[in-house]
């Protein structure tokens, strides 16, 4: 009997043990969610909350690098600030290694994406406010080369974040990449002209020369539109014939290739009101000013500028209509080119009010699309 009592005692001391473990589970699971929920609630606030700590313990100066640099990605701000929060509220399930690892890992990837890609956000966006005026402080123009440092700059961002993402997860990647260095030259061998080919497509898709949709030329006078760009090759529908060009990006990297879709430029109307009617000396000067500071501008389009002036219809004084062409290759370059513009405005003002000109700018200024006919 007392053999069967202690039987009893121990699947009672075995019960009680479980539910402990299921209570204690059950509560931190309980906490976790709940600040969850909160981390959810409280990311969507975090611009505004630091932007607040920022006006109250920082100077005026700092708050308006703020409003510039953080103000246009407030969403990616918010993504970022929400998957810290989350990360954070992990370390209440680190008793449970499985679960917490299960989950970290997705985590992790979202919240060390997330970070790459608002450093590279802010990185541009201090180059577009910030940068350009640097450059031209320093006596250099301000052109292209910018986008290319930007490119480096987000290439060494992604490789710090893929070191960091694996660091965090405890993988061996300078051991993987030493193995897969020792297959790769296995394979080398063995697909000489298809690694040849993968090469070229990455090089297609990093430096993007063309894209699916657009029209583009080659040396030997074919002329179509890029249907897509696949792994091996790139498919170009012929214009005159409608039939399917298939050309090996392993060539296609290599070609002179004219980008017509891309050869488009933007017309500029900028509108300047002065108060008096000028005197023919004054137009003159106007002119002169108007013509320098634009064709002074890298990307725009020599010669294009042209000035009209006409009275004003409501009230006294002359309006003066500036009409110049900015060109570009893409998104990137002309945002650069616009960038440029609004210093050479400031540069306008200031040369035409030191000679007394008084005058304003009408906003905003107008930009129209002008594709380039082929």
């Amino acid at each position: 009997m007392t053999t069967f009592l202690d039987y009893l005692q121990n699947i009672f001391q075995f019960n009680e043990a479980t539910q402990t473990l299921i209570i204690k589970f059950g509560l931190q699971v309980f906490i976790f969610l709940l600040f969850l929920i909160l981390s959810l609630f409280i990311g969507r606030y975090t611009p505004f909350l630091v932007k607040i700590i920022i006006q109250k313990f920082s100077p005026k100066k700092v708050s308006e690098i703020y409003d510039n640099l953080i103000t246009p990605i407030e969403n990616l701000f918010k993504i970022t600030g929400t998957f810290l929060l989350v990360s954070l509220s992990l370390n209440f399930l680190k008793a449970y290694p499985g679960i917490h690892g299960f989950i970290k890992f997705f985590v992790d990837f979202s919240l060390i994406g997330s970070l790459a890609w608002l450093i590279s956000r802010l990185f541009r966006q201090f180059v577009r406010i910030y940068g350009i005026e640097l450059i031209r402080k320093l006596g250099r123009e301000a052109d292209e080369l910018l986008l290319v440092f930007e490119t480096i700059f987000n290439v060494m961002v992604g490789f710090i974040a893929v070191i960091a993402f694996a660091q965090n997860q405890q993988i061996n990647l300078v051991g993987l990449l030493a193995s897969l260095g020792i297959g790769g030259l296995a394979i080398a061998f063995a697909a000489q002209k298809t690694l040849e080919q993968l090469l070229g497509t990455c090089v297609l898709y990093l430096d993007r020369p063309f894209i699916p949709g657009e029209y583009i030329r080659l040396p030997s006078g074919l002329f179509g539109r890029v249907e897509s760009i696949g792994l091996r090759s790139t498919k170009i529908r012929t214009a005159a014939k409608s039939t399917l060009m298939i050309v090996p990006n392993s060539i296609m990297a290599n070609l002179e290739i004219e980008n017509v879709t891309r050869g488009k430029k933007v017309m500029v109307l900028l509108y300047l009101d002065f108060t008096k009617e000028l005197e023919d000396s004054e137009q003159a000067l106007v002119e002169q000013v108007v013509k320098e500071s634009t064709d002074a501008l890298f990307g725009i389009d020599p010669g294009s500028t042209k000035i009209t002036l006409f009275p004003q219809e409501s009230k006294p004084g002359i309006r003066a209509r500036v009409t110049f062409f900015i060109l570009g290759s893409s998104e990137n370059s002309l945002e650069l080119r616009k960038r440029l513009l609004e210093l050479a405005n400031d540069k306008i003002t200031s040369q035409l009010m030191s000679y007394g000109i008084e005058f304003t700018v009408q906003e905003p200024t107008i930009y129209v699309e002008s594709p380039v006919t082929i």
